[in-house]
């Protein structure tokens, strides 16, 4: 989940590394395996109800959350995103969801000898949904909304994550204060001919079309909205919202809030046009009501709530796809008594603990790690659909891959797959803590995974015997965001997944200048400053955005620097990174669709699917 205002790379990097996280940025989530990121508000319907009667044709049947809007710049869930990856189009994509990125919109691209300037040649076979041709000056108007536009939440993606060249302007802000900020039409995005774009960056930076790859690049007619400066638009930005106009596989067809979502299928589509007749998707925010939709049929392709989940019932012996990141088999017998097919995929997420150092002493914070047994709670908790973490970055992007993952986490100081209450007591003593002088703290769970509920609360019993009195708080993720922004968590749980595949898609959340509630746009919530590992975290941080080309030297620097930071935070324990993330997805045999990559599920283009005979 995400929302976030504008960062910068250069400037903050997203520097808050959580508030990102903890704010829900683009990557930012609450999910744990129960499928419910949604941050937006809206009444649940049980789940129960059958599927429309009216769909005309074959529609594959999904379920989804409360969303807020589908316009692509303003969306910030994960329920908005896997309706919008459907409806939009950018330029490049995640193939099958797979970290590997391939031209989308575009059909070639090129880069300039200094890396700097990036040519797109666009698909001159593609088509709005409302019959104009797709060119080059919608991607300017695209990526000027995206940059300039009051509904943005994604402007640093342009302006500060790849860094496109820009100018700025004074803004005097409510309070008074003067701020620097983007100056509109002044970005170095231009339509060379009717179906080329070019773009210059400020300097090298080595995840361009992967960035670009994120929906919120999506291109959309020039003009129709009147948002930005120049354009009178032929409808408001919330009414574009709720009728979008995009140039994907699937055609908007209607969202009746908190019930229901169609898309039927766009036959000039210029890819391969979809195998169905369309996709409808039955908005129900609880899991457990989801589950009852699934079981009763209603739904062709699903997730099942960890509380659901019986790891007894799987047989993941169907092979490896993408690349090993997916495993094959079946599930069952389900609770209608049928058998289905399963996928499990290792995602390029994590969830974990992040502990406000202004509020949480060290000791404390240290004593929480020696006494999390990360494979106990994966079993018996998460029953085996999330792994054991030792390290924020995942181990498909973490330098050296899971070889050099697991290599490193040889060197984890409190041990992953124990529960050391025995060290945890020993530093509390050691730091004046005791049974007369009991430390107290309060973790905050996100309100819509009863897992990491439940973890909060097996932490809790064992940490009174080393001298800790914890409590735990549920918030929805509103609240929980709210009260992270104002420096007012202790402990909180959330999780991240990439934004883009590299290393510091996550280590921002750690960069501790990006940590500082105090500032306008933290990126998490942990506040860390002020000590000598924090140092080395900010200094590290320097060194990976110092040197963001696509150059083997600055990999290297970059991968050198990220060992630093993950070794700092293990030292004074900002964020306890307790597992990463498997995505599984169930589906009946009247159904075929390839397996997802790491991307996850809501990043997988469906026109290739294809729905059989129901029974």
């Amino acid at each position: 989940m995400t929302d976030t205002d504008n960062l910068s790379r250069r400037r903050f990097l997203q520097a808050t590394g959580g508030a990102a996280s903890a704010v829900a940025l683009a990557g930012c989530t609450g999910d744990t395996g129960d499928e419910t990121t949604d941050e937006s508000a809206g009444n649940e319907t049980d789940g129960t109800e059958e599927v429309a009667e009216d769909l005309d044709g074959t529609y594959l049947r999904l379920t989804n959350s409360t969303m807020s809007t589908l316009d692509p710049i303003a969306a910030t869930g994960t329920s908005e995103g896997q309706v919008i990856q459907q409806i939009h189009e950018p330029l490049m994509n995640y193939a099958n969801a797979t970290a590997t990125v391939e031209p989308r919109l575009a059909t070639d691209y090129s880069i300039s000898e200094d890396l700097k300037t990036y040519t797109f040649e666009l698909n001159e076979d593609a088509t709005f949904h409302n019959g104009d041709d797709v060119t080059a000056d919608d991607v300017v108007y695209s990526w000027e909304r995206l940059a300039a536009s009051d509904a943005s939440k994604r402007a640093y993606f342009i302006l500060d994550s790849i860094g496109v060249e820009h100018e700025t302007t004074t803004k005097t802000t409510d309070d008074g204060e003067e701020k620097e900020v983007y100056k509109p039409g002044s970005m170095a995005v231009e339509a060379v001919d009717d179906y080329t774009v070019e773009m210059t960056i400020s300097e090298p930076f080595h995840s361009v079309p992967e960035v670009i790859a994120y929906t919120s690049f999506a291109v959309v007619p020039e003009g129709i909205v009147g948002d930005i400066e120049g354009y009178e638009g032929e409808m408001e930005q919330g009414e574009f919202g709720k009728d979008p106009v995009g140039a994907g596989p699937f055609q908007f067809e209607s969202w009746s809030p908190d019930t229901e979502a169609m898309a039927q299928s766009f036959e000039d589509y210029h890819g391969t046009v979809p195998k169905v007749d369309g996709i409808h998707w039955n908005i129900v925010t609880d899991a457990n009501a989801r589950y009852n939709y699934a079981m009763n049929k209603n739904a062709d392709y699903f997730p099942i709530p960890t509380n659901k989940f019986d790891p007894s019932k799987m047989s993941l012996d169907g092979g490896d796809a993408n690349g090993g990141s997916s495993t094959l088999g079946s599930y069952g017998e389900i609770r209608n008594g049928e058998t289905v097919n399963m996928v499990r995929t290792s995602t390029i997420g994590n969830y974990y603990l992040g502990f406000n150092v202004e509020k949480v002493d060290k000791p404390v914070r240290q004593a929480f790690a020696y006494a999390a047994n990360h494979q106990s709670l994966a079993e018996d908790v998460f029953k085996g659909t999330v792994k054991p973490a030792s390290h924020f970055v995942p181990p498909a992007i973490f330098p050296g891959g899971a070889t050099g993952y697991d290599e490193h986490a040889k060197d984890y100081p409190y041990g992953s797959t124990e529960t050391r209450l025995d060290k945890a007591r020993e530093i509390m003593e050691e730091a004046g803590y005791g049974e007369d002088n009991r430390a107290e703290v309060t973790i905050t769970a996100y309100e819509s995974s009863p897992v990491f509920q439940e973890t909060a609360r097996l932490l809790r019993d064992k940490l009174t015997s080393a001298y800790i009195d914890v409590t735990v708080d549920v918030a929805p993720f509103a609240a929980l965001r709210k009260q992270g922004l104002n420096g007012k968590l202790e402990v909180y749980t959330l999780g991240w997944l990439m934004d883009w595949p590299a290393p510091d898609n996550f280590l921002q959340l750690l960069n501790p200048p990006q940590t500082d509630t105090s500032s306008d746009a933290p990126v998490s919530y942990i506040n860390w400053q002020g000590t000598d590992a924090s140092d080395r975290a900010a200094e590290a941080w320097q060194t990976i955005s110092s040197n963001p080309q696509p150059t083997d030297e600055a990999q290297q620097a970059r991968d050198d620097a990220a060992i630093e930071m993950e070794e700092a935070n293990w030292e004074d324990v900002a964020m306890l990174t307790l597992f990463h993330d498997y995505k599984d997805r169930f589906w009946y045999d009247w159904v075929d669709i390839e397996p997802f990559g790491g991307a996850g599920p809501t990043r997988q283009l469906l026109n290739d699917v294809s729905v059989g005979e129901r029974n």
